[in-house]
């Protein structure tokens, strides 16, 4: 552990003026930083583990929901399994229990756009942690439905909180190098979530008050990821921006900096690199004027507005293109190809979340090799062709399955190398420091309220248009997508943050 002050930056006593005035030594030294000439990052693969593990967790706890409540909602409405008189639910009453984490995300996205930046990137997600035990504590021992209901939306807040720090704090605290690869790795953890979550479902779906116990699962994973936030240092990023705000004392504030850092870089008090990596931060946020705290309209103009076209368009278009849409028919399309093993939906997911986590697998490996941009593009143009392969067999091919199997797979394997894990990349790396708390809860409202969009408009357009020409139009949107990514997605790879603003936006 390092030797040098640590005052807490979220307790401040002191301010300071400028970042001229505190900190002379950083005057006119900022442009060569930003055309290369920068200090190499040094980390330690093993002190790299736990500040991504740790907030990654609350990408599983989300993913683990989805995949829980699809088995939670089958054992609960069974009049020998449920364990419960109240077990005759309404079709609106199976649909709030679905989606009541969704709206909870909601509003935790709502939420981290006024405490964000107060709270930073730690805490937030320690409150997140705190809801996500809580709610799955709420839930597993409700007596009612109402009671249920309160406790998927205190859980949704934990999975809107989670997915707006977790990707910030992996970012601001990794090594440009591994970055990509780290931030990628969360979406992993979400697949993986939900692979857990179908196989503990398929496990204690025809046992008696089954869904308490699958809701009841994520509590140790809630407290692993609380204990373990709470262990960890803040962001350094998040401790210089309150230093540049004015909102400490910026001595103070850079000493703790640069103990979190050695923390996170796993180095010794000794040495050197953290203390100039911190100053080549401080350098670079200076040289592009980081010290002013945002304003709302700030955020919709010049390089501040640049940044969330970017980032909204890839979630919506994450969102719009169906995602949600093609995995509702998986088990149809498994019956009707005759695949009778898998013909039920708990089977057919299982061996999409499978696909699901090698596919994520081959993006985490290749993501900071080949770059953001190729595998986005690659990956839609898969996803173009496959709805296409989709809206053909309800349309025109409905006595070929292979088609719609293969149009699935294909889908499911390209959306997980493209939008599944890039997007979350890329809105945790595209916007300044002194906006991204706000952006990103911006972003991720967009995610989540695309997402319910798509789920709850699905049926009814089904009904009026057909599935075929349902897929059609997703299909078409999936090549509207593919044009914002050529035209207006730049690529990140092997950019640190600082040079991320300074140069693309």
């Amino acid at each position: 552990m390092a030797s040098t002050t640590t005052t807490d930056p979220e307790h401040p006593d002191h301010t300071f003026s400028s970042i001229g005035k505190a900190s002379g030594e950083i005057e006119g030294i900022d442009v060569p930083l930003l055309n290369g000439q920068r200090h190499s990052e040094k980390y330690s693969v093993a002190a790299a583990v736990l500040p991504f593990l740790f907030p990654a967790l609350g990408g599983l706890l989300y993913g683990f929901d989805i995949g829980a409540t699809s088995s939670a909602t089958i054992n609960i409405q069974s009049p020998t399994f449920s364990g419960i008189s109240w077990y005759d639910l309404s079709s609106v009453q199976v649909g709030l229990i679905t989606s009541g984490s969704l709206y909870g995300a909601l509003l935790g996205s709502i939420l981290a756009f006024s405490v964000a930046d107060f709270l930073g990137r730690r805490r937030e997600l320690m409150v997140s942690a705190a809801s996500y035990i809580i709610g799955a504590l709420v839930t597993t021992l409700a007596p009612n439905f109402v009671i249920m209901v309160i406790g998927r939306l205190i859980y949704g807040i934990g999975i809107g909180l989670a997915m707006h720090a977790a990707p910030m704090y992996i970012a601001e605290t990794a090594v440009s190098q591994i970055r990509g690869r780290l931030i990628s790795l969360k979406e992993f953890f979400i697949v993986t979530g939900m692979v857990l979550g179908y196989v503990i479902g398929s496990i204690l779906v025809e046992v008696k008050a089954g869904w308490r116990y699958m809701y009841a699962t994520a509590i140790p994973f809630g407290i692993v990821m609380g204990i373990g936030m709470w262990w960890l240092p803040s962001s350094p990023r998040w401790v210089i921006l309150r230093a540049l705000q004015g909102k400490g004392d910026m001595r103070d504030l850079r000493e703790y900096a640069i103990y979190c850092l050695r923390r996170l870089r796993g180095e010794e008090d000794n040495d050197e690199s953290a203390s100039e990596e911190v100053e080549e931060i401080l350098v670079e946020l200076s040289y592009i004027n980081e010290e002013n705290e945002a304003t709302f309209g700030e955020m919709f103009q010049g390089k501040c507005l640049k940044a969330l076209i970017i980032g909204t368009g890839l979630v919506l278009f994450q969102q719009i293109t169906g995602q949600p849409s093609v995995l509702y028919y998986a088990a149809s399309i498994f019956q009707t190809a005759g695949f009778a093993a898998a013909s039920d939906a708990t089977r057919a997911s299982i061996l999409l979340g499978l696909l699901k986590l090698i596919m994520t697998g081959v993006a985490v490996m290749v993501v900071d090799k080949l770059g953001r941009r190729p595998l986005l593009l690659g990956g839609v143009s898969g996803m173009v062709v496959s709805l296409f392969l989709m809206g053909s067999f309800y349309t025109y091919l409905g006595n070929i399955p292979a088609v719609a199997v293969v149009a699935l797979l294909l889908y499911v394997g390209c959306y997980q190398i493209s939008f599944g894990p890039i997007g979350w990349l890329m809105i945790s790396e595209i916007f300044p420091l002194r906006l991204r708390g706000r952006a990103l809860s911006i972003a991720v409202l967009v995610n989540f309220g695309a997402n319910a969009f798509v789920a709850f408009s699905f049926s009814p357009l089904e009904t009026l248009l057909g599935a075929g020409v349902l897929f059609f139009i997703f299909g078409g949107i999936a090549v509207l997508s593919l044009v914002f990514i050529f035209f207006i997605v730049p690529e990140t790879k092997g950019l640190t943050l600082e040079e991320i603003e300074a140069k693309l936006l």
